[in-house]
């Protein structure tokens, strides 16, 4: 079954809070509140646009801090939702929020008007880091949250970025064990990036912060998508999106590139290739992989390829449908 979200975007609603990253104009290339017409025209344009009959559709209010809005706000957002979700031709609603906006009573309302799925924008678990992204809450509040929200029997996200100011490595892949611990079922990893009008590009203009590079990114990204996978953890996205989420002439600095995703797809295989040395000797090779993984495992502009090239002559990627995920298998024609 085909999965699809009807985004609507809420920029800049009901967050007292700047974090030094933040600039949601820019990063969602919206300037207004939506109004409930606007977002009827974008349910129903959607909804003709899905091909396929056997599919599963959510209305997802993204951006901002929903939870933060007037209960009267939310509800008027959420009745335009459950209109559809009535009608069958939406399965449940999402939403984004802050951990530090989750209550009882809200939770109460939001399962009323069938929200199926709360992500959370965690960012980190680490205080240290926390703080110095102005994010106005510490680690407790995600644990808290997220213990409500599960208690309350949402389906839990939590979104997390890499590259954070006092953030590493380590602590990221922390920030990830810490998300399994409190229960998220999905996830999206975020390279920090700075953009005009916040106060980590006079941070970075200062010599204060130095954003991470394209391939630290990538590769951490990479390596936080194995360890979600091997837990179970549905990775939802991996970057922006240049059409839809970023104002690229607010970009200044930072790990961006348009095809974040393909370029983490890409190292993913590259790594599953890492022992491609010890192969047998061959002039040719025939590379089996599932068909959905055919423009992956070949990698972003063929890198993967040209790696391989450098032991063998020539490359042949063929899809075998027996084979799941990052499955591979190898013909060798001497």
């Amino acid at each position: 079954m085909k999965h699809y979200n009807i985004p609507i975007f809420m920029p800049e609603l009901a967050c007292p809070h700047r974090c030094v990253f933040c600039n949601q104009a820019s990063i969602s290339s919206q300037l207004h509140i939506p109004s409930k017409k606007e977002i009827l025209i974008k349910i129903e344009s959607h909804l003709k646009s899905f091909k396929t009959e056997k599919r599963s559709v959510q209305l997802a209010f993204f951006g901002g801090n929903f939870t933060g809005l007037p209960k009267t706000l939310q509800k008027e957002y959420l009745h335009l939702g459950r209109a559809y979700l009535e009608k069958g031709y939406i399965s449940g609603i999402r939403i984004s929020t802050r951990p530090d906006y989750i209550d009882i009573e809200t939770l109460e309302m939001l399962k009323a008007y069938g929200v199926t799925h709360i992500e959370l924008g965690a960012q980190s678990t680490s205080d240290k880091v926390l703080q110095a992204s102005g994010r106005g809450h510490l680690r407790e509040a995600i644990a808290r949250a997220s213990e409500q929200i599960l208690s309350a029997g949402f389906v839990l996200g939590l979104q997390m970025m890499i590259g954070l100011p006092k953030d590493n490595a380590e602590t990221s892949m922390q920030t990830a064990r810490d998300l399994i611990a409190f229960g998220a079922k999905e996830t999206r990893i975020y390279p920090c990036l700075v953009i005009k009008d916040t106060a980590l590009e006079q941070l970075f203009l200062n010599g204060k912060y130095h954003p991470l590079q394209l391939n630290e990114a990538v590769d951490q990204t990479a390596k936080l998508c194995m360890f979600f996978e091997s837990n179970r953890i549905k990775v939802l996205r991996m970057g922006l999106h240049p059409s839809e989420e970023l104002n690229t002439d607010a970009f200044v600095a930072g790990p961006y590139h348009p095809q974040f995703a393909e370029l983490v797809y890409s190292k993913l295989w590259e790594k599953q290739f890492q022992n491609y040395s010890d192969w047998p000797q061959a002039e040719v090779i025939e590379l089996f992989v599932s068909s959905n993984q055919l423009n992956h495992a070949a990698g972003f502009k063929s890198q993967n390829r040209k790696l391989l090239e450098k032991r063998y002559r020539k490359i042949y990627f063929k899809a075998d449908k027996s084979l799941n995920g990052r499955e591979f298998s190898i013909k060798i024609h001497k």
